[in-house]
């Protein structure tokens, strides 16, 4: 006989991140995490058994590498890691003293799907200390370089396949019901999580958002927030969205910037809030889970379940023409950030020309980008900020 999940208490923290400028640096960012899931699962666990605990996305890294517009292969090579490794062993021994599973996100690279590249990557450990799971950031935002399958896509299918599952795959146990992970620009698509939760996904992980999504609008959270209780109440799923601390550029930073606006939350499948916090100085928010109330609510109601009666029919073509291209690092490295401009702009240009779009009465330049890409030779003397960060 099947037994029932009983509610548990989830933990998303926020705890403040360093750049990195070596793959070594981030055990400075991961003590930190340490310090603050004992400091979180201590204050929490009163009220309910802690059995997931959520980092959010840039916890082990920060954001140099978007940050400094640094070259794709010299970031893949020297910046990230690889899973299971040194840093998942670490996590992992946290999950087994606390008998809990833990959702990361880091950048990280598969050299056994393609040679010189990193992917903004996802990964679960359960409470034996192991890599349950693992699932690519899909969707990026503009100021971000990581590889997506989508970039390989003809080596990632030839590997895993073009079904759902291969793209958006869903974790399901025992214990704590089925999870899916999509991380920050993932979820500026309804599709991602409509497509975890045709894989039965019941809690879904989406770390991170920046400002303006944050602070956008005078209601707590912003869009970002907005978003979040949208795919919950459209899929019955919990959301779990933990928001980066404020990053210092480099550890010889007298002061790290908020670039995130905090306001971390959870969400529950009726899209109401059920966590909240602005500040995101070293914190979390938590909230107790109830995966049973979850599944009665999904099969015994015939009102707000909305997949239940998806007419799919009706939308099967509407993807059927290409927006972004295919296969764009396949066998060119990744561009850095003004190149890259150019396909958005192109990607724009074709949906005008399909219609899609509208184009306005007057034209002007429009966004660019302001900033300048750091060549290797100043990247170089930019490391020596780095030096004696770990000792």
């Amino acid at each position: 006989m099947k037994k029932p999940i009983a509610p548990y208490q989830c933990v998303a923290i926020s705890p403040i991140a360093y750049n990195i400028s070596k793959r070594s640096d981030i055990t400075r960012n991961l003590d930190n995490i340490e310090m603050m899931i004992d400091a979180a699962i201590g204050i929490s666990d009163i009220n309910m058994p802690v059995k997931l605990v959520a980092l959010p996305e840039g916890a082990l890294t920060g954001f140099g590498d978007e940050a400094f517009d640094l070259d794709h292969v010299l970031c893949a090579n020297e910046f990230f890691i690889e899973v299971p490794g040194p840093e998942s062993e670490q996590l992992g021994e946290i999950a087994k003293k606390y008998s809990t599973y833990i959702i990361f996100q880091c950048k990280a690279r598969l050299p056994h799907v393609i040679k010189d590249r990193f992917f903004n990557m996802m990964y679960v450990i359960n409470p034996e200390g192991k890599v349950v799971h693992q699932a690519a950031k899909n969707h990026i935002w503009c100021r971000e370089r990581s590889c997506t399958p989508h970039d390989i896509y003809d080596r990632w299918v030839e590997l895993f396949g073009d079904g759902i599952d291969a793209f958006y795959p869903v974790l399901k146990t025992d214990d704590i019901g089925n999870i899916g992970v999509i991380c920050c620009s993932d979820g500026e698509y309804p599709e991602a999580v409509r497509a975890l939760a045709f894989q039965g996904a019941e809690v879904i992980y989406r770390p991170s958002e920046a400002m303006m999504m944050t602070a956008s609008g005078a209601g707590r959270g912003g869009s970002w927030m907005i978003q979040n209780q949208g795919h919950a109440e459209f899929n019955s799923v919990y959301m779990i969205c933990p928001n980066i601390g404020p990053v210092y550029p480099h550890p010889k930073a007298a002061f790290p910037a908020n670039i995130s606006g905090g306001n971390s939350h959870i969400v529950d499948y009726r899209g109401e809030i059920m966590s909240h916090s602005n500040n995101n100085v070293n914190t979390f928010v938590a909230a107790i889970l109830d995966i049973e109330a979850l599944r009665n609510f999904r099969t015994m109601n015939l009102n707000s379940n909305w997949i239940k009666d998806l007419r799919v029919e009706l939308f099967k073509n509407m993807y059927q023409t290409p927006i972004h291209p295919k296969n764009l690092w396949l066998n060119e490295s990744p561009v850095r950030h003004e190149e890259a401009d150019k396909i958005y702009r192109r990607n724009i240009k074709g949906l005008l020309e399909r219609g899609v779009y509208t184009a306005p009465a007057y034209e002007h330049e429009g966004v660019r980008y302001t900033g300048q890409a750091t060549s290797e030779a100043e990247w170089r003397e930019m490391q020596k900020l780095w030096d004696g960060f770990t000792d």
